[in-house]
Parts: C-alpha cells; sequence; structure tokens
C-alpha cells in the first residue's frame, strides 16, 4: 500500500504553466471509453461476485466449521459486510488522487488492489487445514477488506471516465456503459458457479471447485490493466489543471463546499443498495435451503452432523445450479434494463426517472412474500422484476451522483457518497434480511417491508434534491 501511495504521488500532474493548451476534443475514442469503462467494472464486480456467491454456498462450512449451521451463515455474511465498511476507506484514498493525480492512474491502482485480494483469496487454506483454525478466517476478512478497498475507487472512476467523455446530452447513456459491469460480471461469475457445480461432485466443489473463479479472474485483471493503461485524461480533470483548481484535500473541499449534495447523494443511493444484495446473496440462501424439516433432518444425518430443528428455517428447496441458472436469467433483465435506463435519463431527466422507479420498488418490497411462495413462475416473477427495477435504478447513477460535484471534487464525493450508501443500505442488508427471514421462520413480509423502508429513504432524498441533467459538466 505504502508503494502504490508513493507511486500515485509521483505521478502527480505538472504545474499547470507547464503544460499547453487543453486539447479541443477529447482525446479518448468512443470506444476506448466505452470498453475501458465497461470492462474494468465487469472485472471489479466478477471478483465482488465471486466472494457474495462463495459466501452463501461454501464458506460457512469452510472457514466456520465450529458452528451452528445457522451461525455459520451469519458469520460468513458478516465478512461479506467487511467489505462495505472498507469501502467509504478506498473512495476516500482513490478519491483523494484521483481529483489531484487524475483518472487514469487511479483507475488502474484500484484494479490492482481489487484483484490481487481475489486472487489470494483463491490460495488461501481453510479452517480445517491444520494450524489454520483461526488465521483462515482472519486472513479471509483482511482480504474482504482489500476488496473493499479497491472497488470503493473503482466506480467513481469507471463512472467519471465515461461521462466526462460523453458528447453532449448522452451523459447518462454512456454512464449505463461502466453499470453494465454488475450484470455482465454477476452473469460471468454464476455461469462459472453453475459450470463447476455440474461438472464436479459436491465434494470436489467443496475441496477445490470453489477457488477457480477467484484464481481464473487474474486473467481479467491483466486484459483491464492492458486497456486501461491506453487512456488518456479526461478533458474535465485537465481543465481543473489548466484552471489551477486542483484541491490540496479533496475530501476537506467537499465538506467545506458540497455537503449537502454529499448528503442527499448517499441516501439517492439506498434502496438500490438494499435491493441488489435481496435480489442476490439473499435469495440466493433462501433459494438454496431445504424446504422442509424432514429433508433437512435426513441431509444432516447423511453428512453426520446433529440436526437442531430450533434453528431451521425452511427455504424454496432449489438445488444450487438449477437456482444460479434461475438468477442468471433475472440478470439478463437487470443489464438489459440498465442500457434501457440511460436515453430515458437523458430524455426526462434523471430525477424524475428515479422517483418512479423508487416508487416502483417500494411496491415491490411488499409483493415479495406472495410472489416467491408462488411456485416456480411465482419465483422467476420475483427475479425478472426485482432484476428490471435494479436496472432502471442502477443505471443512471453514474451520471446522477457524479453530477452532484464540480469536476475538481467530482472524484472524491461521487466516490464517497457512493460507498457511503454502501455501509447503509449493503453491509446490513444481508445479515438483517436472513435474521428476519430466520425471526419469521420462513415467511419474507419482513424482508419485504425493509426493502419498501429502504425506498421510502431514497424517495425523501430524492424529493428535496434537483434535476441534475442541464448542470456543466466541466464547471
Amino acid at each position: 500500500m505504502c508503494g502504490l501511495r508513493s507511486a500515485l504521488v509521483n505521478s502527480t500532474p505538472p504545474s499547470p504553466h507547464l503544460t499547453s493548451a487543453p486539447a479541443a476534443a477529447p482525446a479518448n475514442t468512443r470506444g476506448r471509453v466505452i470498453t475501458a469503462s465497461m470492462v474494468g467494472t465487469t472485472i471489479e464486480f466478477f471478483d465482488f461476485y465471486a466472494y457474495a456467491t462463495a459466501a452463501s454456498l461454501v464458506f460457512p462450512q469452510l472457514f466456520f466449521p465450529t458452528q451452528t449451521p445457522a451461525n455459520q451463515l451469519l458469520s460468513s455474511f458478516a465478512v461479506f459486510g467487511v467489505a462495505f465498511v472498507a469501502r467509504p476507506l478506498g473512495s476516500l484514498m482513490f478519491g483523494h488522487f484521483g481529483d489531484r493525480v487524475g483518472r487514469k492512474t487511479t483507475l488502474v491502482a484500484s484494479l490492482l488492489v481489487m484483484g490481487i485480494a481475489t486472487f489470494l483469496i483463491g490460495v488461501l487454506p481453510t479452517a480445517s487445514t491444520p494450524g489454520f483454525a483461526f488465521l483462515a478466517p482472519a486472513i479471509l476478512v483482511l482480504l474482504r477488506f482489500c476488496q473493499g478497498v479497491g472497488l470503493g475507487g473503482e466506480w467513481s472512476g469507471a463512472a467519471l471516465l465515461a461521462t466526462e467523455n460523453a458528447p453532449p446530452g448522452k451523459r447518462a447513456l454512456y454512464g449505463t456503459f461502466p453499470q453494465l459491469g454488475a450484470p455482465i460480471g454477476f452473469i460471468l461469475s454464476n455461469l462459472l458457479f453453475v459450470v463447476l457445480s455440474v461438472t464436479m461432485t459436491d465434494e470436489q466443489f467443496m475441496t477445490w471447485g470453489w477457488r477457480l473463479p477467484f484464481l481464473l479472474s487474474a486473467i481479467l485483471v491483466v486484459v483491464g490493466l492492458w486497456v486501461r493503461l491506453k487512456l488518456m485524461e479526461s478533458p474535465a480533470f485537465q481543465k481543473v489543471i489548466d484552471e489551477q483548481r486542483v484541491a490540496a484535500v479533496p475530501i476537506a473541499r467537499v465538506f467545506r463546499t458540497a455537503w449537502k449534495p454529499l448528503i442527499l447523494a448517499t441516501i439517492a443511493m439506498v434502496a438500490t443498495y438494499v435491493l441488489f444484495y435481496l435480489m442476490t446473496a439473499f435469495l440466493m440462501v433462501v433459494g438454496t435451503t431445504v424446504a422442509d424439516e424432514e429433508t433437512a433432518r435426513a441431509a444432516a444425518e447423511a453428512a453426520g452432523n446433529e440436526f437442531n430443528p430450533d434453528a431451521f428455517t425452511p427455504g424454496l428447496g432449489y438445488e444450487r445450479p438449477e437456482f444460479l441458472t434461475m438468477l442468471i436469467i433475472g440478470v439478463v433483465f437487470f443489464g438489459i434494463f440498465t442500457l434501457v435506463s440511460g436515453p430515458l435519463a437523458d430524455r426526462i431527466g434523471r430525477r424524475k426517472l428515479l422517483l418512479g422507479v423508487t416508487a416502483g420498488i417500494a411496491v415491490f418490497g411488499l409483493l415479495i412474500e406472495p410472489l416467491i411462495h408462488a411456485g416456480t413462475i411465482g419465483v422467476m416473477a420475483t427475479l425478472i422484476l426485482g432484476f428490471t427495477l435494479m436496472g432502471l435504478t442502477f443505471g443512471p447513477m453514474a451520471a446522477f451522483l457524479p453530477e452532484m460535484f464540480t469536476a475538481d471534487v467530482r472524484y472524491t464525493g461521487s466516490a464517497v457518497s457512493y460507498n457511503m450508501a454502501s455501509v447503509i443500505g449493503a453491509a446490513p442488508a444481508p445479515y438483517a434480511m436472513i435474521a428476519l427471514w430466520q425471526l419469521m421462520d420462513g415467511p419474507l413480509w419482513l424482508v419485504g417491508g425493509y426493502l419498501t423502508l429502504a425506498a421510502f429513504i431514497t424517495l425523501a432524498a430524492l424529493l428535496i434534491g434537483k434535476e441534475t441533467r442541464e448542470i456543466d459538466y466541466l464547471a
């Protein structure tokens, strides 16, 4: 980390009076901008989802073997939440350098941090390895923290790369390309888990198969670095340099000049985060948990474990590959409606679109329980509807959040707000939802109410805020 900081500091842009006049047009071509912003976030989210899937399927048994099944799951998702605590730190660190050194160098650094941490998870001994009963979960927490730091700096840089190079009137459209990294990364990661699940025995998958997605991410990191190293700096940041507006301490300037947008941008993302982790990490657990106590008892006895009926909560009873496939189908709608949201937001405005979609999320929270227990058709309807809403709310955020801040603090402001929302919305969500599901002994009324409450919180921020579509993005 010290070497990374030194490299970034030594890359500080030259004094404005030693630079030539800024170019009249963006130096990056449209194809390069789209590819670099989308490929980078795809890699980041692939890494992140690989952990999320493993947290549901294998980490409870591999890293917390001495706990009860219920506590194994809670412990696994507690570690899952560590990354969300780390993300604001990553946003502060990478935001600082993104607003002082530039977007390109910072994006390369964030990708390296995330990629190295993910690869190391793939070679980490489990708690059953002699001498690693305590070390294995401790190192997993550390690596998960590093994943969060990397992702904390990634999203904002990719969003700025796309939107600061966008033609007039197309910022939201260009902003959807880094957002596409979320559904694409999810599909790639989970397709790999599906293939591994159907081509390996459970013993093989639990022994070494789960490691492959983490190890293969190294290939994607190399591709991402190659694309990003070819980038030129964005016109908006170059203008900040030429006008000598580079902030000595960007976060201090944000708190001094843009504290209200920082708060509103943070709250505006809460419902998006809660919805996403309900649709992915939480429903993966519910979907693959056996549906009745008799089956659960038989499975425990077959594995040589004692069955505790008081700790059992019925799920939907789908096999892991089957439910992963259903999730992937739902995520296709996530990707489609992420793209649809861009032209819509450019046409009618970000705020108007988000108000309507967030109201839809509030209603969806009330529909989850009756839909999810209406058979396979109901489950698929839940997944398609939820991921459609996810695409429509997530897509405009890459334009909406950065537009709340001026170019000299845009990286820091958008990164901090995006990642503080993760602490509020995402970090507690899987843990809280599992606790509410277990409290109700199966029904999801309280879980749906949790989502509806998050939607009302976001609606309040959107109603207070203003439309950002017409702001001067070079200011």
